[in-house]
């Protein structure tokens, strides 16, 4: 008997998600279809121009406007920001240095700050 094995998909959403990309800003084919393993593969390794562009320029999603901006998500709502972000706008506020800002990356560093001291405390234990 032979072993059938069915291609694993994905939907549009999720890819989007693992590419680190903003769904509505992918081309419709994109978003009308679905994606399988290793069409995902294939995007990371060897990128179109729509994602290299949608990458370097955005609108990017929430997770990539925090990581730029060095704050978490929850700190990106408490600052007012609920849209997606262009590179563009992210660099205008990073100069811009608004007082949400300074104050959610301060909480993001003491954050970091506490989760190293737990983790060496745990290791000097091991």
């Amino acid at each position: 008997m032979k072993s059938h094995q069915t291609t694993q998909t994905m939907k549009p959403a999720t890819a989007a998600k693992k590419l680190g990309v903003y769904l509505p800003a992918t081309p419709a084919e994109f978003q009308e279809g679905v994606v399988s393993r290793a069409e995902l593969n294939e995007l990371q390794t060897n990128p179109p121009e729509w994602l290299r562009d949608l990458r370097r320029n955005g609108p990017h999603p929430r997770p990539v406007v925090a990581a730029k901006l060095g704050v978490s998500i929850a700190g990106l709502a408490r600052g007012g920001v609920t849209e997606p972000l262009t590179t563009e706008q992210i660099e205008t506020l990073k100069q811009e240095r608004p007082e949400w800002l300074e104050k959610e990356r301060a909480t993001q560093a003491e954050v970091r700050k506490e989760a190293a001291r737990l983790k060496q405390k745990k290791a000097e234990r091991s």
